[in-house]
């Protein structure tokens, strides 16, 4: 009888054991710091790094790295554990103008506010949502519960 609640608490505290996630860019940082500013271009970077994470969303000019290790415990949400951000700005010629890393400190995590989402109008309640069309259908305009214009 013990040994099968051994057993069970062993398995039940396995559950709760971490689990550890890459995702993103696969970061070599000795062969990101051999990016230099004048000396490489969109093709040399492309070929060291590979194709970036993503673009710029105004400039394209603009290439990121980003590389993310995440731990989740049973049922939470994952918490980042390290982030890398590289970020290659070329110029107009498409010369490396700037490299830019940054690291886990731009990481935030938002609360949304109750998971409510507040919109302006009338509020309707559960029961004006379902009986709110009786009688409505057919009718002349502005006859029913609402009174705005096409409907």
């Amino acid at each position: 009888m013990t040994l099968a609640g051994l057993v069970l608490g062993a398995s039940a505290l396995a559950g709760c054991a971490g689990v550890h996630d890459t995702k993103g860019f696969v970061m070599d940082k000795q062969l990101a710091s051999t990016i230099q500013p004048g000396v490489d271009n969109k093709d040399s970077v492309a070929k060291a790094l590979g194709r970036p994470t993503f673009t710029g969303q105004f400039d394209q000019s603009e290439w990121y790295y980003v590389a993310r290790k995440t731990t989740t415990i049973a049922f939470r949400q994952p918490r980042v554990t390290d982030q890398t951000v590289l970020r290659v700005k070329f110029d107009q010629a498409g010369n490396v103008a700037s490299v830019n890393q940054t690291g886990r400190e731009l990481v935030r995590y938002i609360r949304p506010s109750r998971d409510l989402t507040p919109t302006l109008g009338r509020k309707k309640s559960f029961f004006d949502e379902i009986f709110g069309n009786i009688g409505v259908v057919g009718a002349a305009p502005g006859a029913g519960g609402d009174s705005s214009p096409g409907s």
